[in-house]
């Protein structure tokens, strides 16, 4: 007879607590509390070694601990963790646990971790995941064990009673992490479910109930971006816990997620830094109010394929932007003068006719975009992979398809938006890692208030660097890249050849193949294949050709004697527009105290040479080459690399001072969250 009660007498009815939503309000900043974090971060930035020992009493913690759950047996060690829960939802003050609590925690989960994926945590990892949990972002070399790390903070959060997402750079490395710690967290009690491309809402809104959710940053900020709009048109809380006591629910739209709990975010810098200067934004397709027919956009690829450079439109050298020049104007209008239709309108008309020339002439097949299944696929610029669901707007899109002959799909409306920055300090909290967070930690602090803490390498790093060869021509640049591939080959070392771009990619492949050199090319479809092209990348012999972002989160592990043979070559072909890309490449080789080597072939013919006001510092680093020979040149090509960052990061300010702007003015008009 079970002493389980159905209907308990002392059991109070209450309302579900419906709109329960985690979140952190929006910080209310003057203009002297921004330039205050201003002068903050540069002190914050300067003590990432020093944080990191601050971190080192988690070690002694954890020691303490330690020997009492090995000497437990399995079925032990799980009645320790329902203890475990009940400490640490006590224990639990702000977001902040006592360090002795958290060592305990993760003694356990490091125990846990041995036993059931015969995995057991480092030191480093140990530091790694205290610095995560105490919101802060862990810069943790390549090949350090970054997913490992992370369990010991993510299970630590869940146990607390706190839901936890954690978010990764795409769908692959979110469905194999979830995969690959499954059996520890199972092993704990926690429920996980993960979150990808192309799942339904009923699906998704089953996986926000559990306590781990893994997925990537764009998943979960447009998932939020809906639940707003959702919350925006029905807010009453009221009807809502109504509708949870109606058998089937009631006529309110369910919500996705439960709120923003805590967040852990792989690649950190990628995600918080290089992805911010795009705004998130939920479209509407269809016939819409305002929206361009057509034949508008017909008329206007006619016109622009019409038009002369140099006498209609100029295309600034190293600036991505077509001017319409008044001869140019002249000419549409000599062009409409016996039209009658919208694109005899000079508004519409001069729009059309613009966003037809950028696609023409800024946006290139292989590079902006592929076409695949008769769609164009935005290539991201950051990652090199393309992103089949994401359309840009204004008609760019449109004319894109145009130009490639496919059908004009309909024109999109905005009918939320928000950006990264405002979505990511809406989680209670945050903790991150990366590789490269240091040459960020200012601006992570200065946006995010994340202080950023240099971890230490598990073993000594004894990989080499080359100095920097330069050339003056890109020909001559590639020229002897394929040398010096053709002689690693024939030596038996392993070469990856990092690239800026997908059209990059295919000249490296077309040098490579013309000098009868077998390889394998990365195309930019991230999927479990690419993975497996990256993990071949360190057996002998072995050419790969990618992009500086391809197979992000793979490990390279070396084939048989090619540690004694010194190890992965990494050639990067140019310098990426920022610095920390180009670590993240490099990084590649020589993990875990294996041996390996970076070398770096550049050119003042190289894109970022092709920057604003560039031309005058490629005439002066030709003519100092003359003098000091071509590997002076490299100091001009690390300040256009430092200028093109400094843009950046101004574009991702102007975006943040914009998005503060358009919140106070146009709230109201539903095209913001």
């Amino acid at each position: 007879m079970s002493d389980f009660t159905a209907y308990p007498p002392t059991r109070r009815i209450r309302l579900p607590r419906i709109v329960n939503y985690a979140e952190a309000p929006d910080r209310e900043e003057t203009e002297v509390d921004r330039a205050w974090a201003w002068v903050q971060g540069a002190f914050v930035a300067q003590g990432a070694r020093w944080r990191a020992l601050q971190l080192r009493p988690i070690l002694w913690a954890v020691r303490w601990h330690q020997k009492r759950y090995a000497a437990m047996s399995d079925e032990d060690l799980r009645a320790a963790v329902r203890d475990l829960r009940i400490l640490l939802r006590q224990r639990l003050r702000d977001q902040d646990l006592p360090v002795m609590v958290a060592g305990q925690a993760f003694a356990l989960i490091r125990e846990a971790s041995g036993r059931v994926l015969g995995k057991r945590h480092y030191d480093v990892q140990i530091l790694g995941a205290w610095a995560m949990l105490r919101g802060q972002i862990a810069e943790m070399r390549t090949g350090e064990g970054k997913t490992l790390c992370a369990t010991l903070a993510v299970a630590t959060v869940a146990l607390s009673g706190r839901q936890v997402h954690v978010m990764t750079v795409n769908d692959y490395l979110a469905a194999r992490d979830a995969e690959e710690t499954g059996p520890l967290y199972d092993f704990l009690g926690l429920t996980r479910a993960t979150v990808l491309e192309g799942q339904s809402g009923p699906v998704r809104q089953a996986a926000y109930l559990q306590d781990i959710v893994y997925g990537t940053n764009k998943e979960m900020a447009f998932d939020y971006l809906r639940d707003r709009a959702i919350l925006r048109r029905a807010p009453g809380n009221l009807q809502r816990k109504v509708d949870k006591l109606v058998p089937g629910g009631g006529p309110t739209e369910p919500l996705r997620m439960r709120g923003l709990p805590f967040a852990i975010i792989d690649e950190a810098d990628s995600v918080l830094i290089d992805e911010a200067r795009t705004p998130l934004i939920i479209s509407g397709a269809g016939a819409l109010q305002g929206g361009m027919p057509d034949g508008v956009f017909i008329a206007g690829m006619d016109a622009a394929k019409g038009m002369v450079e140099g006498r209609h439109f100029t295309l600034p050298r190293g600036v991505k932007r077509v001017e319409i020049l008044d001869a140019g104007y002249d000419y549409l209008e000599d062009l409409t003068i016996d039209r009658d239709d919208s694109f005899a309108i000079p508004v519409i008309r001069d729009h059309a006719v613009q966003q037809a020339l950028n696609a023409l002439y800024l946006f290139h097949l292989g590079d902006a975009y592929i076409v695949k299944d008769g769609k164009v696929q935005i290539v991201d610029e950051n990652t090199g992979r393309t992103m089949p669901d994401r359309t840009w707007s204004d008609g760019l899109h449109q004319m894109i398809e145009l130009k490639e002959g496919l059908e004009i799909s309909p024109t999109n409306e905005t009918l939320s938006r928000m950006t990264y920055q405002r979505f990511f300090r809406r989680y209670t909290r945050i903790g991150g890692m990366t590789g490269t967070a240091q040459d960020a930690a200012w601006e992570l602090w200065t946006v995010y208030k994340l202080a950023v803490a240099k971890i230490p390498t598990n073993k000594p790093d004894i990989r080499t660097r080359a100095p920097d060869r330069v050339f003056r021509t890109a020909d001559a640049k590639w020229r002897a890249i394929t040398r010096r591939v053709a002689k690693l080959h024939a030596n038996g070392q392993p070469v990856l050849i990092g690239t800026r771009s997908i059209l990059a990619s295919q000249e490296a492949s077309a040098r490579l193949t013309e000098a009868g050199l077998p390889h394998q090319v990365l195309s930019a479809d991230q999927d479990a294949d690419e993975a497996a092209i990256v993990a071949q990348a360190g057996l002998p012999g072995q050419i790969t050709v990618a992009t500086n972002m391809a197979g992000r989160g793979t490990d390279i592990k070396l084939g048989p004697g090619v540690a004694e043979n010194g190890g992965l070559v990494v050639i990067l072909t140019e310098r990426h527009d920022s610095r920390r890309v180009d670590r993240q490449l490099e990084g590649r080789c020589g993990r875990q105290g294996e041996p390996g080597r970076n070398e770096a072939y550049l050119s003042l013919e190289d894109d970022l040479m092709l920057g604003p006001d560039a031309a005058r510092a490629r005439r002066l680093a030709y003519a100092v080459s003359l003098v000091l020979g071509t590997r002076a040149i490299g100091r001009f090509i690390r300040d256009r690399q430092r200028r093109t960052e400094t843009l950046h990061a101004q574009s991702r300010r102007d975006l943040m001072k914009q998005d503060r702007q358009l919140g106070d003015i146009m709230a109201f008009s539903g095209q913001l969250e």
